[in-house]
C-alpha cells in the first residue's frame, strides 16, 4: 500500500477578475495586470509550490464572467495545505495602488491530489 500523506497536494487555483477591474478608466489597467504579473511571479518563486501550468480563458469570455466566475486557472503542486493559503493571500498582500489585487479579483482553491490509477491486478487480468 503506498503511503499517501507524503504526496504533494494537487491543486487547481481559480481566479477571475471583478467588475471593479472592468470600472476602471483605462490608463489605470496596466497597473492591475503588472499586479497579476506580480502575484504570479510570487507563486512560481515560493519553495513549496511547483506550477504545472496557467490557462486564461479570456479569448472565448470576455468582461465580467457572472455566469462562469473564474477568468484564468493555476494548476499546481504544494506542499500542504499551508502554501495553498499562502497562495490565496497573494490577492490579500499584493498592493494596487492604494489597494490590494484582492478589489479587482478573486480567487478560490480546489485540493486533492494527483490522480493516479492503479495497476491491473495479476489476479485481475
Amino acid at each position: 500500500m503506498t503511503d499517501t500523506r507524503n504526496l504533494p497536494l494537487r491543486v487547481l487555483f481559480c481566479c477571475g477578475v471583478s467588475q471593479n477591474f472592468f470600472d476602471l478608466p483605462r490608463e489605470q489597467i496596466g497597473g492591475v495586470w503588472q499586479a497579476y504579473g506580480k502575484m504570479l511571479s510570487a507563486i512560481e518563486a515560493m519553495e513549496n509550490v511547483r506550477v504545472l501550468g496557467v490557462m486564461d480563458d479570456d479569448r472565448l469570455v470576455v468582461g465580467n464572467a457572472d455566469g462562469a466566475p473564474w477568468t484564468f486557472y493555476i494548476m499546481a503542486d504544494v506542499a500542504d495545505l499551508d502554501t495553498a493559503v499562502a497562495v490565496c493571500n497573494l490577492y490579500r498582500t499584493t498592493p494596487v495602488g492604494d489597494y490590494n489585487l484582492w478589489r479587482y479579483g478573486k480567487i478560490e482553491a480546489r485540493v486533492g491530489r494527483a490522480l493516479s490509477v492503479p495497476p491491473v491486478a495479476a489476479n485481475n487480468a
